[in-house]
């Protein structure tokens, strides 16, 4: 189940990281250059990397706050690169956090429920 966990969060940190570099491209009036779309990407892809070590047995609010919380912690990282020049990725990680917590309590309902009771 692990690496079903690690490989769904690979997927859609990759994917929210292409939503990213989407909507960085078109938020500025420069063009950016291809490091700085990778390490948003990446920040994305490790984003759902953090999200699929965590426990799954967690009630869905304590998800949803933790969601928000994790989001803005792995956010920062490249907030703090860019010179804290691009707040709205910042604030858009906690977003991602809580898709990527609810993605992860719908798909493992099941385990996660399982490891309430046991």
């Amino acid at each position: 189940m692990m690496l079903k966990r690690y490989l769904l969060g690979l997927a859609l940190g990759g994917l929210l990281g292409l939503v990213c570099i989407l909507g960085a491209s078109l938020r500025s009036t420069d063009t950016l250059a291809l490091w700085y779309l990778f390490a948003f990407w990446f920040n994305r892809f490790l984003m759902g990397f953090v999200f699929a070590a965590l426990p799954l047995n967690v009630d869905l609010k304590k998800k949803i706050v933790r969601g928000v919380l994790v989001g803005l912690f792995v956010s920062f990282a490249f907030y703090a690169a860019t010179n804290f020049n691009d707040l709205i990725g910042f604030i858009v990680g906690a977003l991602y956090g809580v898709i990527i917590e609810l993605v992860f309590h719908y798909v493992f309902k099941q385990e996660s429920q399982l490891s309430k009771k046991g």
